[in-house]
């Protein structure tokens, strides 16, 4: 709560909430990353799981791209990484990823949320677009990727 005005936080909660019931959102698969030596530009494919299959190609760093490759095929390195280190605080505080969602696209860059279950409550965070996903992956249960329909028409658009 914020010094004393009750109900401030949980109002703007709930303001997010509702704005989020009204979107469209379409279930995504992350299908590859890619590297290529002649454009050093990782990428992250992402397709959606039914018909039309419209794919988003992400734009990610690196390290980025090789915590989301190591997420998708569920390795994990001698000493935990920052996802895997996140992923366990999460399953020990007993927080679910409930969905990674791709909720905006400006200016070339994916805007995204982590939307979580807590003991306490849901709880949606601003968060990159890869790191929301490598979450979701990391999860015993891996939880949906989510994009808004608004990000794909504009994409194709």
């Amino acid at each position: 709560m914020s010094d004393g005005e009750p109900g401030v936080d949980d109002a703007s909660a709930d303001a997010k909430d509702e704005a989020t019931a009204d979107v469209a959102f379409r279930v995504m698969r992350l299908e590859s990353v890619i590297y290529e030596l002649a454009d050093p530009s990782p990428t992250a494919h992402l397709v959606e799981a039914e018909s039309p299959f419209r794919y988003l190609v992400v734009p990610v760093a690196l390290p980025d791209a090789i915590a989301l490759e190591h997420a998708l095929n569920r390795v994990e390195g001698r000493r935990p990484t920052t996802h895997e280190l996140m992923s366990e605080v999460l399953t020990r505080l007993q927080a679910e990823v409930i969905a990674a969602r791709i909720v905006r696209h400006e200016g070339g860059v994916f805007y995204s949320e982590l939307d979580l279950m807590t003991p306490r409550g849901r709880e949606v965070f601003d968060c990159r677009t890869s790191d929301a996903i490598a979450l979701a992956l990391r999860q015993g249960a891996p939880a949906p990727v989510l994009c808004s329909e608004e990000v794909l028409a504009a994409y194709y658009g």
